[in-house]
């Protein structure tokens, strides 16, 4: 089955996520935005098999510890769509404009399309392309414990931002009705920021997107 444990992460207090397959103990970091220590310790105390770094968008407090944690656990930065490469190739100033700790630019290792499919362990992730925070979002999605990773796109009572650079309300809104919608209410989904919510719940409630506004 696959687990997951949250650790928020910066002053933004961005969700990263550890997923692991609790047969093999193979396991994937998923939005690095630092604090590279204490996602290694956690990595330690689950006793975990590092396979994958997993991005779902480029934005600093996503992906600012990847390639220190890649090099430490010799594996592979994967993801998300390349039409976000720009936001790599900006870290040094997303790093200065934030106030966060310096971050040289980078390129992951793969990047992701709609359809790609992620084994982590006996585990499958499937991959979604959701423009809209960014043009290269993408969200993960497991359908054996029905639990989807969402980074930006959808929050607990709220949505992703679009006054960044190539960022797209409609492209936004459109990537919530047409992908995150349609993988079930039953759906629980991990975001970027703040608590864990359902699918069916946000579908109902949420004030921006959800069935009351529509």
């Amino acid at each position: 089955m696959l687990k997951y444990k949250i650790t928020p992460v910066t002053s933004f207090m961005q969700n990263c996520t550890l997923l692991w397959c609790d047969e093999t103990q193979q396991a994937a970091i998923v939005d690095p935005g630092g604090d590279s220590e204490r996602i290694k310790q956690l990595v330690e105390e689950l006793s975990l098999n590092i396979a994958h770094i997993l991005l779902t968008h480029g934005h600093i407090d996503h992906v600012a510890a990847a390639r220190e944690l890649a090099d430490y656990y010799q594996t592979s930065i994967i993801g998300p769509h390349r039409s976000d490469n720009f936001w790599f190739e900006a870290l040094p100033l997303q790093s200065e404009h934030f106030g966060l700790p310096a971050c040289e630019a980078f390129r992951p290792d793969q990047w992701l399309k709609e359809g790609d499919v992620i084994k982590v362990g006996n585990e499958i992730l499937n991959v979604y392309h959701c423009p809209g925070h960014t043009p290269g979002h993408i969200i993960l999605f497991s359908q054996s414990i029905k639990l989807a990773l969402v980074g930006d796109v959808l929050f607990n009572g709220s949505i992703g931002r679009t006054d960044f650079p190539l960022s797209s309300y409609d492209d936004l809104i459109s990537s919530i009705k047409n992908k995150l919608w349609p993988l079930g209410d039953d759906v629980l989904f991990i975001p970027g920021h703040g608590p864990m919510s359902s699918i069916g719940e946000e579908h109902k409630n949420n004030p921006y997107v959800g069935d009351a506004v529509n």
